[in-house]
């Protein structure tokens, strides 16, 4: 063999690694992404859920409330924005801005429940009513599904962050434009508490 040969064998040795390499890290990235774009889905089930429960609990309520329809009708809007904002968020989880809205949203409308239970409180005969009763269970229970899931899809989104900005992956990521994942944090401190419920 000449030497020119040995040259090309190892010079096409040595971009067929590196092309191996990058479609790696590009495949790991793609698999990453999948994975907390999976988790969010989880997330979106879990607040459609909670979404659908709260008009049955306000409609449960407004027969004993009578004096408290703004905090009802603070209770649909602040659903019916975070539901719109959970659709958009939904449709691209990867959109940092469209997350972050969303947890903003998500922490108003815990507050308002809040305040719905809280109003509840002095009213015995709503607290006794059998199906405010299982739809409080039903949505407390949710509340921890939705716990959960936010927790499954932060950890996806730490290890798809964490992979995007190690090196070499970093270069790759740029490249092709692997864009940061937003962690679903909560900001409000009263929000970061799920509605407590005691009718007891």
């Amino acid at each position: 063999m000449t030497a020119q040969l040995i040259i090309l064998i190892v010079v096409l040795v040595v971009v067929v690694v590196i092309v191996a390499g990058v479609v790696g890290m590009y495949n790991r990235l793609v698999a990453l992404r999948n994975r907390f774009k999976n988790a969010f889905a989880q997330i979106d089930v879990q607040l459609t859920r909670r979404y659908d429960l709260i008009p049955n609990l306000v409609e449960v309520a407004k027969a004993y409330i009578k004096h408290e329809r703004e905090t009802l009708e603070a209770v649909i809007a602040a659903r019916n924005q975070a539901s719109a904002l959970e659709k958009a968020a939904a449709a691209k989880p990867e959109d940092a801005g469209a997350i972050r809205a969303l947890m903003g949203a998500e922490g108003a409308l815990t507050g308002a429940i809040g305040r719905l239970f809280a109003v509840m409180e002095a009213y015995p005969d709503l607290k006794a009513n059998q199906n405010m009763m299982q739809l409080s269970e039903e949505l407390s229970s949710t509340e921890n599904k939705v716990a959960f899931a936010r927790q499954s899809y932060n950890d996806a989104v730490m290890t798809y962050n964490t992979a995007r900005e190690s090196f070499p992956t970093n270069i790759i990521a740029n490249m092709f434009n692997f864009g940061e994942a937003q962690l679903f944090e909560v900001q409000d401190q009263a929000a970061r508490q799920a509605p407590r419920v005691s009718f007891s």
